[in-house]
């Protein structure tokens, strides 16, 4: 027989497939917060269908999408306006990153794709002197706080969706069609190996299952 609990799960399912939105776009305008309001090149790592790349196109010279997937990047660019000034690119990070150095590189809900401690390596060596390296990124529950955060995001979870989809039903957007994986690492062990990498890094839990990183390159 199932349990309540089961049942308020899968209740929650039903509800989310009917009402999607997206956690990842969600921080786009705060990873903007960190960022001069003018600067030159810019590099997005796991550009999926290119929403950020896009918004990063408002302030920067250029911009860099960067992601493995061959169908979300012919997305991405079947999305993006001509004009812009934003090029996207079929790569796999893992491997290695374009020829920056840049300005600003950003990664959203990629990272935990990607060998940790080597791609931040990457990331800290193509930035310019005083250039911004911004993440968002998803790390396995392990403390409590981390239980106690999933769990405050369930009801907001159900807010959000009533809000941003006025309560109808939706398509999923096509930011949320790529292919997904869950964290292997926890919170704790990312800050630590992170701040081996880069000194001086600012990472903070937040809602939705997310965390965030912020350097700058000295």
């Amino acid at each position: 027989m199932e349990s309540p609990m089961s049942r308020v799960v899968q209740a929650l399912d039903r509800f989310h497939a009917a009402r999607p939105w997206d956690h990842n776009a969600h921080y786009h305008r705060w990873l903007l917060r960190p960022l001069p309001r003018r600067f030159g090149r810019a590099l997005d790592v796991g550009s999926g269908s290119g929403d950020l790349a896009r918004l990063l196109a408002g302030r920067a010279t250029s911009v860099e999408g960067i992601d493995n997937d061959p169908d979300v990047v012919a997305r991405a660019r079947d999305l993006t306006a001509p004009a812009l000034p934003v090029v996207f690119t079929v790569q796999d990070a893992a491997v290695g990153l374009p020829s920056g150095p840049y300005d600003v590189i950003t990664c959203v809900a990629a990272l935990h794709h990607l060998p940790f401690p080597g791609t931040l390596a990457r990331f800290r060596c193509s930035l310019t002197p005083g250039g911004t390296l911004v993440v968002v990124g998803v790390a396995r529950a392990e403390t409590f706080v981390d239980h106690a955060l999933g769990a405050l995001a369930i009801p907001m979870n159900v807010v959000m969706a009533l809000v941003r989809n006025r309560g109808r039903r939706v398509a999923r957007p096509a930011s949320m069609t790529a292919r997904t994986r869950p964290a292997v690492m926890s919170f704790a062990e990312i800050a630590r190996d992170a701040r081996d990498v880069l000194p001086g890094a600012r990472l903070r839990r937040r809602l939705f299952w997310r965390w965030t990183l912020v350097w700058q390159q000295g």
